[in-house]
């Protein structure tokens, strides 16, 4: 079989400090004397049932991992690793999603908070081979206002390549908040040509997409995996060109799907859907992004040709420059042409 590792790939849903090592947060929480759950340094995957108690328990251990990143120097080190492990994996893009508000106490506001993530996007781009660029993301446990003004700070750094922001995002609970009410804030961002990328279809079902489509007009769904359940929703969704950021082991973890077998992987992509493979949070999922193409191949049966097609999705969703998708589908193409080692 053909290494996943050097199958060239995008990678489009990483979360901040979701993406940190364990031995790094090991260390951090040492240098500022915090205890953590074990559920964070044990290597073993979180499993929670999908029930707001379950998400209750995913982001108390999230929001105790995000305690630990108090400094620039943290940040710009969370950056780095993340962008090393990416590269080492065989991405030539990540985009990697960052809610600025959650670090800006310890540099001294948002704006420096963002300048330090895209600063140091630049430098680990450079030092690792890769291009990693930025999704601004704003909470649904934050006021609308809030996500305007990050919104209209998104915008500020609006681009294409490195150390640039491609995307606007709306994270964290999908039960909470009023999707609408966000609509506004992906309009600004929309105009600066940011990408609209929040979540949606994962903890909620088709009515959910549905709200998330209509009020923030993506250009790719976070998760989105419950589409499956409404083939005519899919099926607006293939149409309309909308990519789904589909996370396997957060799935299974956050309870959605029971086991690695139950995500529809194979029935989203053979209804045509553009798949996109992410992460999401390995550092509290316990695997990575090649990890999830591994699974495609070990559990969902896909041949090296059709893993060869979800990184051509991948990277064709990606807000990179055309320059760099055709570098990267090249090397898909060789990938593939080149055969098991």
């Amino acid at each position: 079989m053909r290494d996943l590792a050097s199958l060239p790939k995008a990678h489009l849903h990483l979360h901040f400090t979701g993406s940190l090592r364990v031995s790094s947060l090991r260390e951090l929480s040492t240098a500022y004397g915090l205890r953590l759950p074990s559920a964070l340094t044990d290597g073993v995957a979180l499993r929670v049932p999908a029930t707001e108690r379950g998400w209750f328990r995913f982001q108390r251990l999230y929001d105790a991992a995000r305690h630990c990143v108090r400094s620039e120097a943290d940040m710009r080190r969370l950056v780095d690793e993340a962008a090393a492990d990416d590269a080492a994996e065989g991405s030539g893009r990540l985009e990697i999603q960052v809610d600025p508000t959650s670090y800006a106490p310890f540099v001294g506001g948002i704006t420096p908070a963002v300048e330090i993530v895209l600063d140091e996007a630049r430098a680990a781009s450079a030092r690792h081979g890769l291009e990693v660029a930025v999704v601004v993301a704003t909470s649904r446990m934050k006021h609308p206002l809030d996500a305007r003004t990050l919104a209209r700070l998104a915008a500020r750094y609006a681009g294409e390549g490195p150390g640039e922001v491609v995307g606007f995002g709306l994270s964290n609970d999908e039960r909470r908040g009023d999707t609408r009410e966000f609509a506004r804030a992906f309009a600004i961002a929309r105009r600066a040509g940011l990408a609209s990328v929040p979540h949606g279809g994962e903890l909620l079902g088709p009515t959910h997409v549905r709200e998330v489509v209509a009020a923030l007009d993506p250009d790719r769904l976070g998760h989105g995996v419950r589409s499956i359940e409404d083939p005519a929703l899919l099926g607006s969704l293939v149409e309309s060109g909308v990519a789904l950021e589909v996370c396997p082991a957060s799935n299974v973890s956050l309870g959605v799907y029971e086991h690695d077998e139950d995500v529809p992987l194979r029935q989203l992509v053979e209804a045509g859907a553009q798949v996109a493979l992410g992460a999401d949070d390995p550092l509290l999922f316990g695997s990575r992004l090649r990890d999830q193409y591994e699974t495609a191949r070990t559990v969902h049966g896909f041949s090296d040709a059709e893993l060869a097609d979800l990184a051509r999705a991948s990277i064709r969703a990606s807000r990179a420059s055309s320059a760099t998708r055709r570098r990267l589908l090249d090397g898909v193409d060789d990938w593939l042409a080149d055969g098991p080692a």
